[in-house]
């Protein structure tokens, strides 16, 4: 098994490629964050208040500073995703094994941040694709949480189609979380 911190994989389907985030992605980056259709599907929970807005070049590219000081140090890793099509950057993915003293200890937490034109449920099932078929292995996680505002609606059918249901229950304290468990 791959240590995820040591050799970040690079995952490549029909439709989407998804690769780690460098600070070279800033810019085309920027399109997603300062995407005011957008913001609202971020899961910024648990992110100390940034809602992941990004409107000036220099913030988005503190925040892929922090996200690779944040892998390097092994909290999460952030992947781009590029459009194979057009090899357009789209957006990012973020997923991590959440270590915690509560009945969420050991889960995967997965965050998907998407341009608005791309927040379709062909663009998520791929995506969602990749996440069940290597994420659980490459994370140690038996079970993988993620958010879906009741609004997400395209989000929410690739959840369901994917074999995610509803937490039905607060994560922490946050709500709107969908689950996906294996054996």
């Amino acid at each position: 098994m791959i240590d995820v911190y040591e050799e970040c994989p690079v995952y490549k389907n029909d439709l989407l490629t998804l690769r780690q985030t460098t600070l070279e992605d800033a810019a085309e980056l920027l399109e997603c964050y300062a995407d005011p259709k957008a913001v609202p599907f971020f899961n910024s929970d648990n992110c100390h208040g940034d809602d992941f807005h990004y409107t000036l070049i220099e913030r988005m590219k503190q925040a892929i500073e922090f996200w690779d000081f944040s892998y390097r140090n092994r909290y999460f890793v952030r992947w781009t995703v590029m459009a194979n099509r057009t090899n357009e950057i789209i957006g990012t993915v973020e997923m991590f094994h959440r270590i915690a003293e509560d009945e969420f200890n050991h889960y995967g937490v997965l965050r998907i941040d998407l341009k608005s034109e791309y927040e379709k449920q062909e663009y998520i099932d791929a995506i969602l694709k990749v996440v069940n078929a290597s994420f659980y292995t490459l994370f140690n996680v038996k079970s993988i949480l993620t958010k879906a505002f009741p609004a997400a609606k395209e989000r929410l059918m690739a959840l369901k189609e994917n074999g995610y249901q509803p937490l039905g229950r607060p994560f922490m304290i946050y709500g709107d979380y969908a689950v996906r468990t294996i054996d």
